[in-house]
């Protein structure tokens, strides 16, 4: 018990000051009366319950999973181009067609190609021309040789230049096969069954040999192109993959590794990989859709997947908050960790499947705490 000092009160102070006798013993009384002893709080009384939120050990599956965005892309796009120069004169098809073998996507002027092709046939012409003389030349003299009219060196010039008539009416036609090929070259055509994605020319516009007109995506297996950082070589070559489309919802379809870059890229530094999409040709996803490829590694036994927020080390090992469902008081707990990504540790060992550990503020509370778990956690 604390009792107070009667010469501290202030009551009692104005008592001693007081000169009537009567009225300072009067004062005193009621001071003492007042002050007495007070009565101190328990030391021994327990500390209230500290309210945390728990979560369930579940053992699973330890396959690690990881998620790519990308894009549907065919597995073939042909960027079609005219293999001669010349102004475009006609485009009959835009991006969204669907186009045949063979079918002309686009059209250049023929006037100078009509041309060339009538300069060569015209060659061709002189060429044949100067080979009938020079063999009319050659049969001419052969005769007189046979008689002894002709000298024999005159006869091997006369066979020599027949022989460079020949040689140039083959000259003069691989020309005009050539001119021929390029004005059929002014034909743009379309080298497979697709769909046209981009166009890289509009008509009036003057066009190099090789520059990109039209860029079909052929039919046929459908891919998802995907950004891989270097962290995920080794393991896109081993994870089984899947692929989800954001249109299509749960929905997912099975796909397989085809291409992998051998180089990174040099403004991201990530590496393109191509996923076969396995799906019936009906059933194939649409060109340019966002899609997902989800890569799953093969697990290496169950662990129990906790917020990172529950794990705590003191330099002592990694460690948990286990409540006690007895005294719902709390448990320290040392465990094994398989791994952690940026908000689940991986718990391999250590818990048994059901306990509740802590999750929040792990790091304020001590063992033996008496605890109360909120609802919901």
């Amino acid at each position: 018990m604390t009792c107070f000092r009667p010469s501290s009160h202030p009551t009692i102070r104005l008592a001693l000051h007081i000169r009537r006798p009567a009225m300072a013993a009067t004062l005193l009384a009621a001071a003492l009366a007042l002050g007495g002893c007070k009565e101190p709080t328990r030391a021994d009384a327990p500390p209230p319950e500290r309210p945390v939120r728990v979560a369930t050990v579940a053992y699973t599956n330890a396959a690690e999973t990881r998620d790519f965005v990308g894009v549907v892309r065919a597995r073939t796009e042909s960027a079609l181009g005219f293999r001669v120069g010349g102004k475009l004169v006609e485009r009959p098809v835009d991006v969204g067609d669907r186009v045949t073998a063979g079918q002309v996507v686009a059209k250049l002027d023929h006037t100078d190609l009509g041309l060339q092709v009538a300069s060569a046939e015209a060659e061709l012409s002189a060429a044949r021309s100067s080979y009938a003389q020079a063999k009319s030349d050659e049969a001419r003299y052969a005769s007189l040789r046979s008689r002894g009219f002709a000298p024999v060196a005159e006869y091997e010039r006369k066979k020599s230049a027949l022989d460079a008539a020949a040689s140039r009416v083959e000259q003069a036609r691989r020309s005009l096969d050539l001119a021929r090929n390029q004005l059929d070259y002014g034909d743009l055509q379309a080298d497979a069954d697709g769909v046209v994605v981009s166009v890289g020319a509009e008509p009036g516009q003057v066009v190099a040999t090789g520059q990109t007109v039209v860029t079909i995506a052929r039919d046929g297996p459908r891919e998802a192109l995907v950004a891989l950082p270097e962290a995920w070589l080794a393991e896109a070559r081993r994870a089984e993959a899947t692929v989800s489309l954001w249109a299509e919802g749960d929905h997912r379809y099975a796909a397989t590794l085809r291409e992998l870059a051998p180089q990174a890229d040099p403004a991201t530094r990530t590496y393109a990989a191509r996923f076969e999409i396995l799906s019936d040709d009906d059933a194939a996803p649409a060109l340019g859709m966002t899609a997902t490829v989800t890569l799953a590694l093969p697990g290496e036994g169950p662990v129990a997947r906790l917020p990172l927020a529950a794990v705590m080390n003191n330099g002592q090992g990694p460690a948990v908050f286990v409540v006690d469902p007895a005294t719902s008081t709390l448990d320290r707990r040392p465990v094994a960790l398989k791994g952690f990504t940026e908000d689940v540790a991986m718990v391999q060992s250590g818990l048994d499947a059901g306990e509740r550990v802590v999750t929040l503020g792990v790091h304020q509370l001590r063992e033996g705490v008496a605890v109360r778990v909120l609802d919901g956690g």
